[in-house]
């Protein structure tokens, strides 16, 4: 393969002059491929900016900002400056070069996964990228050799894409899907390891839950499940992003999460997490061209899959999405992931202060250890709906869930936000 460097935009980028159409195949040069990752380089003022955290730099981030007061980062997030050029600026290069600079894409997307390695304490070769959440999760369902009379523990309080993997697999492998109750907006961690058994195969639960925010203890199941050989997996889609998850800390065996929610990135792009300590475990079910070594030989026909989850990768990426996804990341690795979640959780606790203040009830736990960005409450006199559209029609976004009104900020959301949401809501 022949090349020169060029520059273009303030980028050195390496123009090929042939096309390989497999990104497994590295880029021989690792000079080049490192001049190639192209997006995702800051400036030094970029990277001042962040030192202080939370500024008025970090919120013109956010142009959202500019028109709303934004509270709904548990259904859809907006975008940041950031991921919206590094979107644009593939749709633009495809645009002007069509596939001229695909090695360039490949080498972003091992950065992107670098980075989402880096983020969770994984190693890369354990990340996968995915459609959505619902894929990732039903990877690892699927993939596992189930057996009759078999069982997966869960809640009953689950985002459905976490409990409809499992019913299909209730109808058609016979197991059992046995369901933890939600007491007092909590699941607690000893009841879900009382339903664990010599049948069960896997647990799977909602690290942060859709509809109260509860958080839960990630370390006491997963270190239960570790010891007995049980696949724990997790929804992250409600955390991650805004708050720290340490997979290896917490025995974490595998992971799913779309990047619209708390990792501020865009629909359609998911982060999946597959521990090398249950790979062996988990069969590829959905298979294609991309999920093999040497995938640019395309006439030799070899079923010999690509290292770690990367095999769960089975066709092209979503290219835009990833370049999305790896600008959110790159923002969380500067400025922090234990400062974004201090700074969360500080709003969290004022918010609920302050609702619990004007007479609103709380749901679910205030415990140290299970609160999240997350916070739902009810009132005697107004339901969730109609508050939902008051506050709609003064440009503050939140979310009628279950019957509660659900208010979801993020790092670059501030107090004074909260105390603009709490005059704006009726007695």
């Amino acid at each position: 393969m022949s090349g020169v460097l060029r520059l273009e935009s303030g980028v050195v980028k390496l123009q090929t002059a042939s096309l390989l159409s497999g990104c497994p195949t590295p880029i021989g040069n690792s000079s080049l491929r490192k001049a190639a990752v192209g997006f995702g380089h800051r400036t030094q003022d970029d990277r001042l900016l962040l030192r202080g955290f939370m500024n008025k730099e970090i919120r013109a981030l956010f142009p959202v900002t500019e028109n709303y007061i934004y509270f709904n980062h548990a259904a859809v997030s907006p975008l940041s400056t950031r991921v919206r050029e590094a979107m644009r600026w593939l749709v633009d290069d495809v645009t002007q070069n069509g596939s001229v600079h695909y090695f360039d894409w490949c080498d972003r997307f091992e950065a992107v996964r670098q980075a989402a390695a880096r983020l969770v304490n994984a190693k890369p070769h354990e990340i996968a990228f995915m459609q959505n959440t619902s894929a990732a999760l039903s990877a690892i369902a699927n993939g596992i050799d189930w057996r009759a009379g078999d069982n997966v523990v869960v809640s009953k309080v689950e985002f459905p894409a976490n409990i409809y993997p499992w019913m299909r697999l209730v109808e058609e492998r016979g197991i059992v899907m046995k369901m933890v109750e939600e007491r007092d907006g909590r699941i607690d961690a000893e009841e879900v390891i009382s339903l664990i058994d010599e049948r069960t195969r896997a647990v799977s639960l909602s690290w942060v839950q859709f509809s109260s925010g509860f958080r839960a203890d990630l370390a006491t199941i997963g270190k239960f499940c570790r010891q007995r050989q049980v696949i724990f997996m997790i929804d992250a889609i409600q955390g991650l992003g805004g708050l720290h998850l340490d997979v290896v800390r917490d025995s974490v065996d595998a992971l799913a999460a779309d990047s619209h929610k708390y990792l501020l990135g865009p629909e359609g792009i998911a982060l999946l997490y597959v521990s090398e300590n249950i790979l062996a475990r988990i069969k590829p079910t959905v298979v294609g061209w991309m999920s093999v070594n040497d995938a640019d030989n395309h006439l030799h026909y070899d079923l010999n899959y690509r290292e770690g989850a990367l095999r769960f990768e089975c066709g092209t990426l979503n290219s835009a999405g990833v370049y999305g996804l790896g600008a959110a990341l790159e923002l969380f690795l500067e400025v922090g992931a234990g400062k974004i979640e201090a700074h969360i959780l500080s709003l969290s606790d004022y918010l609920a202060q302050q609702l619990t203040a004007k007479g609103y009830a709380v749901f679910g736990s205030r415990k140290v250890g299970e609160t999240s960005a997350i916070v739902t409450c009810t009132h005697p006199q107004h339901p969730a709906k109609p508050l939902y559209e008051l506050l709609l029609a003064q440009n503050i976004i939140t979310a009628p869930r279950v019957g509660r009104l659900r208010i979801a900020p993020h790092f670059y959301n501030t107090h004074e936000e909260i105390d603009a949401l709490i005059a704006a809501l009726p007695e």
